[in-house]
């Protein structure tokens, strides 16, 4: 395999306890595997259209509501339906033997009780990626469908775009906006309230996500998805998790590239967010048009906002989490830093206040 295995990790149902799965996260992030974490409180749908726009390699599920027997059975008929339907599910729980027969005769491929050592569940992914590796269809994918613009991805990522047909630039160039911040300020929720703005005023939108690599083990832990998501499908907004890769500026390889592709594939906007930067971390700027400079109440002075790297790259600020203590101490030092007229936006993620205006600007560079 030239790519690290793509594995997604889901916590269906309402089962409000994840330690187990984020244990099988790391470990299988330990094993070099890239690995998309959804969370709690998730629905077979979400699960399958999940796993659809990642393009996984295998689907694990958590559960611990005893409902395996009908929520697994309906996970693989969500999974035919979608156009994926020989992806490998596993799914780890309390499951008594006498219902291990019924799960494979559901074409569960894997099954996992406590106790199971860690070995065979990273050898048991193993063997079922590559077995879904290579009974891959060999026909040139069709951006246009959601399965076919994940596979698109993949063989770019892959380094394989010459499998891809030409792809044809769209009518109206989609609005690229890239998204970066320090660790922590808040850039994937931000962007999933920014997502359902743009999505409640009807336009379609991809987001691309980066995160960064282990430099020791090879593998990561996407998990951006996790607070971009909702629990239902929404089928217009796209949502594609990269590793870095090691690559550094804060972007993933061929960022630009796929951008391209989910912009021919009708997306008007699309905003890639960067791993958490530092100052000197500024590729974006060559893959978007416009950056938003995500910032916290706190997060430095008027000194540190006249620096040079990823503020001077800024086209806009977001002092984002405003509910916090002295937001109005860093916004005065940021205008106060700032000697042109670059717009500053004040916004709550987690009060979904201060979405509308930046949803007005977005709108505004897409007419």
């Amino acid at each position: 395999m030239n790519r690290p295995i793509r594995a997604l990790i889901a916590k269906i149902g309402l089962d409000g306890h994840d330690r187990g799965a984020k244990l099988i996260v790391r470990n299988l992030r330990d094993a070099g595997m890239e690995v998309i974490y959804t969370g709690l409180w998730q629905t077979p749908a979400s699960t399958v259209h999940a796993a659809l726009q990642e393009d996984v390699d295998v689907v694990g599920v958590s559960l611990l509501s005893a409902a395996h027997l009908t929520i697994m059975p309906e996970l693989r008929r969500l999974c035919t339906d979608a156009g994926i339907p020989n992806v490998p599910i596993t799914v780890g729980g309390i499951i008594p033997e006498e219902d291990h027969a019924p799960l494979r005769e559901a074409r569960i491929d894997g099954i996992f009780n406590p106790g199971t050592p860690t070995k065979s569940i990273v050898e048991a992914f193993q063997q079922l990626a590559a077995r879904y590796r290579g009974e891959w269809p060999q026909t040139r994918p069709d951006i246009s469908t959601p399965h076919g613009l994940a596979r698109a991805i993949t063989l770019v990522t892959d380094g394989q775009a010459q499998q891809l047909e030409p792809i044809a630039d769209p009518a109206r160039k989609p609005v690229t906006v890239g998204i970066t911040g320090s660790p922590g300020v808040g850039k994937s929720t931000f962007i999933g309230k920014l997502a359902r703005g743009l999505r409640e005023r009807g336009h379609r939108v991809a987001v691309i996500a980066v995160d960064p690599t282990s430099p020791i083990t090879g593998g990561s832990v996407l998990g951006d998805r996790l607070r971009i998501m909702t629990s239902e499908p929404d089928h217009g907004l796209f949502v594609r998790s990269l590793a870095s890769s090691g690559q550094a500026g804060g972007l993933a390889p061929h960022c630009a590239a796929i951008a391209r592709l989910v912009g021919a594939a009708g997306y008007e906007i699309v905003l890639i967010e960067t791993v958490g930067a530092g100052q000197n971390d500024t590729d974006v700027r060559h893959v978007a048009a416009d950056v938003l400079l995500l910032l916290m109440p706190g997060a430095g002075d008027a000194i540190q906002f006249a620096k040079a790297g990823v503020f001077e790259i800024a086209t806009g600020f977001v002092v984002n989490k405003a509910d916090l203590p002295n937001v109005d101490v860093t916004l005065r030092q940021l205008k106060e830093a700032l000697e042109d007229k670059r717009p500053i936006w004040q916004v709550s993620s987690l009060r979904n206040e201060g979405i509308a205006p930046l949803c007005d600007w977005l709108e505004q560079k897409s007419a």
